[in-house]
């Protein structure tokens, strides 16, 4: 789960992170009365939306008074915002950060991720703040340096100092460093989160070491332990369809092909997209219906992908275990029937009850074509669709 950069921030500032004072916005008459109320001569209006590059598109913008706050406030909200994270479509401007402005002396990186080759919490930092991390590592690898944690004692002050002297913070503001350090990994694992990225971090002018920026994701499996952090989610952010997903505990992401997919199994769903592809087509989503789905899962996965209206054929692929035919073959007829089966539909059916599962799709009364391989699904979806 994601949040916006203000709520990231104040999740840092319960942990003793430094960062700038600042307050969200939905108005320009809002942005305005922030500004007045941090008062000064510098701020920053900073668009919110879940995803990064939001500087280079033009979201980030410096107002050296209230008349350009109030400017820069009216041109960022309604806005639609195109970033290398937003896809084409881009994403639309509902709120904004309203900061006070900060006299920067460098900028660096800082990021908390989980290392699964180690299964353990690694920190990362670089001299190269503002960038990136991906082009750092791809074009200065040398440039970043890690430290992996052990869960039993956690981030150590020696292991924060290392860091900071590795990517040449001030030795004079060490002890504030190991301090924000230390705070940052104590968020992420308080609150179970999956990554948090400060990019940059600053050294000030003035000897101060804060969050200039602050990306937070939380593990969506650990969010019933964190109801603050579940308060601060923000559905117009995400896509309705998995929106409506979750609701059924269905695992679905959304893509950009036409052909959707339902699928019981992580693993299944993974193989069933590359079969589509390696026989010319495109998958639309990914949908695990999950090892124990019930008929109304079903007919609300079946929901869930003919309301992309992109979707121009549909490939179920059932390996029935714990999962039966029959019970996937009743959830489908039912949704198909509810909603108005106006596309291809090519069934795969195997395992458990499967010949109930094929009786029942076959005295439906609907247009099904059926499979008796993966193979033979991905290639008949693919040529009607076609």
């Amino acid at each position: 789960m994601n949040v916006h950069e203000y709520q990231g921030k104040e999740v840092l500032r319960q942990y003793g992170v430094a960062v700038p004072r600042g307050h969200v916005a939905f108005t320009p008459e809002e942005a305005v009365d922030t500004a007045k109320k941090l008062g000064g001569d510098l701020w920053v209006v900073k668009a919110q939306i879940h995803a990064g590059g939001r500087g280079k598109a033009g979201g980030v913008k410096l107002a050296k008074s209230l008349d350009e706050v109030k400017q820069f406030a009216e041109e960022l909200l309604g806005s639609t915002l195109v970033t290398h994270q937003t896809g084409p479509e881009g994403k639309e401007v509902k709120r904004l950060l309203i900061e006070e402005g900060c006299k920067i002396e460098k900028e660096y990186y800082v990021g908390v991720v989980i290392d699964r080759s180690q299964d353990r919490v690694t920190m990362m930092a670089s001299s190269e703040g503002g960038t990136e991390i991906e082009e750092v590592a791809a074009n200065t690898p040398e440039k970043i340096v890690k430290v992996t944690v052990d869960p039993a004692v956690g981030l150590q002050p020696f292991q924060a100092r290392q860091l900071a002297y590795a990517i040449g913070i001030p030795k004079k503001l060490a002890n504030k460093a190991v301090k924000f350090m230390i705070g940052l990994y104590q968020a992420f694992v308080d609150k179970d989160g999956s990554l948090a990225e400060i990019n940059p971090l600053i050294t000030t002018t003035d000897g101060e070491v804060m969050a200039l920026d602050a990306k937070l994701n939380f593990d969506s499996n650990a969010l019933y332990r964190h109801k603050d952090i579940v308060d601060l989610r923000d559905l117009s952010e995400e896509d309705p369809k998995e929106i409506e997903a979750s609701k059924y505990d269905l695992s679905y992401i959304a893509l950009d092909g036409n052909i959707g997919c339902m699928v019981n199994g992580a693993g299944l769903a993974m193989a069933t997209m590359d079969i589509i592809k390696h026989y010319g087509g495109e998958p639309a989503n990914f949908l695990d219906v999950g090892g124990g789905a019930t008929a109304e899962k079903v007919t609300a996965a079946f929901k869930i992908i003919l309301d992309d209206p992109n979707v121009q054929g549909i490939l179920i692929n059932i390996f029935g275990g714990i999962m039966k035919c029959d019970v996937i073959a009743e959830g489908v007829v039912e949704a198909a029937k509810e909603v108005g089966l106006d596309r291809p539909l090519v069934v795969r059916l195997e395992g458990t009850n499967v010949e109930q599962g094929k009786k029942i799709l076959n005295e439906s009364g609907l247009k099904i074509t059926a499979a008796d391989s993966m193979a033979d699904a991905a290639e008949k979806i693919v040529s009607l669709v076609k």
